[in-house]
């Protein structure tokens, strides 16, 4: 899958970047970038008051196609997945919150999908719905401003609102 993008995060400055060849975490996660027109199935959460294309981390032994239906069911309720075509890889080092290890690589595998235009239960984690996340469409032109307001005027921002924001810049450039 062609990389559109690899970043280091900030915090990870030159002493630190040593240790990328050390003790880092490798997480793969599988996005699904699903369009109605110009709107965007994305996933708000409240708590960085933040749009996120809908995905996740691909569990042990599971494929990343797999995993991105799996996590689409669970995190809006999609049913009927198509995987239309792959669309690109994201590739960032970034601070890891765990003892074991001092950073995370995370690929993130980016795909074109279409689902039925209803949507189901969702099947949110503990942490998702602590965190206010919830399925939303909305006009991705819209959800990239609000993304933008937020980086430039919250405290509260997430490490993955840069990620996103990127993403739905090389939708709007590429599929709309």
């Amino acid at each position: 899958m062609r990389l559109l993008k690899s970043t280091i995060h900030p915090a990870l400055n030159a002493p630190h970047r040593q240790a990328i060849a050390g003790r880092g975490f490798h997480r793969q996660a599988a996005r699904g970038i699903i369009l109605r027109g110009e709107e965007v199935l994305m996933l708000y959460t409240e708590r960085y008051h933040d749009y996120s294309i809908p995905g996740g981390g691909v569990d042990e032994g599971e494929d990343v196609r797999q995993g991105l239906i799996r996590e689409l069911e669970e995190e809006t309720g999609a049913h009927n997945i198509n995987i239309v075509a792959e669309f690109g890889r994201y590739e960032e080092f970034r601070p890891w919150y765990k003892d074991d290890f001092d950073f995370v690589h995370m690929e993130s595998f980016c795909f074109v999908c279409t689902i039925d235009e209803t949507l189901k239960e969702t099947r949110l984690e503990a942490h998702e719905i602590q965190n206010g996340m919830r399925p939303v469409w909305i006009n991705i032109h819209d959800a990239i401003a609000h993304n933008e307001h937020t980086m430039a005027h919250c405290d509260k921002k997430g490490m993955s609102i840069e990620r996103e924001t990127f993403l739905l810049k090389r939708v709007v450039a590429e599929l709309l």
